[in-house]
């Protein structure tokens, strides 16, 4: 972001799940307004319960809650009765899950950190913190529930925007991402065409796949390729793909809200 010529109006990460990136931007002022989209029903509630007011609420609800296997299997298995019981819900999902998973055949986590079972990854202050710390920006963060296809074409014709693009690993028959995602199912083709044709700078994450390649290649984004280490340690390679150069990285010291899948810092 630092790198561009001009500081973009707009800063748009359509498949938002923890929004890392998202609420970076809006942290650091990088941009006048964030907008996040996300399509999964869970983790929309839990935007839109952190940026409204039912904020509270939903802090009071983790700071009260006992986290035990028993408690856990009892709320996930009851049906919620509004966007913040949902929100709630899903956060509790979130960290008792093995690897945070929220995707259907998900298990909970087993022993844990230290032998704490589903409560090793449970902080209740720090959570309530952090989403007081997102509810803070609330003026500079605009939330999409629904498919980025139907709302990202006049964000990409805007030269006053940018994009980051982190979508379900799913290109060249990639599996990970049907088990980690409940919305795996997406048009890698119409997203790098509509990519490949905005009028804004973007940037997009892929795993390394020969079909990636060739779609940046017909679509003309860059390629880089960054060495990352997956769970395991093993060194493997992510894609970044930009219609400009790459901007410098830099880590942030805003803490995660969601963690697991791809968002394991």
């Amino acid at each position: 972001m630092k790198s561009l010529g001009n500081r973009p109006r707009t800063f748009v990460e359509p498949f938002a799940g923890g929004a890392i990136t998202g609420l970076t931007v809006a942290a650091e002022k990088l941009a006048d307004t964030v907008v996040l989209g996300e399509l999964d029903e869970g983790v929309a509630a839990v935007w839109e319960t952190v940026l409204s007011e039912d904020c509270a609420w939903l802090q009071d609800r983790i700071l009260r809650f006992q986290m035990t296997r028993r408690n856990v299997l009892r709320l996930l298995g009851s049906a919620p009765e509004s966007r913040r019981e949902l929100a709630f819900q899903t956060i509790v999902r979130n960290r008792a899950n093995r690897g945070g998973i929220l995707a259907p055949g998900a298990t909970l986590v087993n022993q844990g950190e230290n032998g704490r079972g589903v409560a090793s990854r449970w902080y209740p202050t720090t959570l309530a913190a952090r989403i007081a710390a997102i509810a803070a920006m609330k003026d500079r963060i605009s939330f999409i529930r629904g498919d980025a296809f139907d709302w990202m074409p006049p964000y990409a014709s805007s030269p006053d925007a940018a994009f980051f693009v982190d979508p379900p690993y799913t290109a060249a028959g990639k599996r990970a991402g049907r088990r980690l995602y409940v919305h795996s199912r997406v048009d890698h083709q119409g997203l790098f065409a509509l990519m490949g044709r905005a009028a804004c700078p973007v940037m997009l994450t892929y795993d390394e796949s020969d079909e990636v390649r060739e779609l940046a290649a017909r679509y003309g984004l860059r390629v880089n390729a960054v060495p990352m280490k997956n769970t395991h340690h093993a060194i493997m390679y992510e894609l970044v793909l930009t219609n400009a150069g790459a901007p410098d990285s830099s880590e942030s010291s805003l803490p995660l809200l969601f963690t697991g899948a791809d968002q394991q810092t």
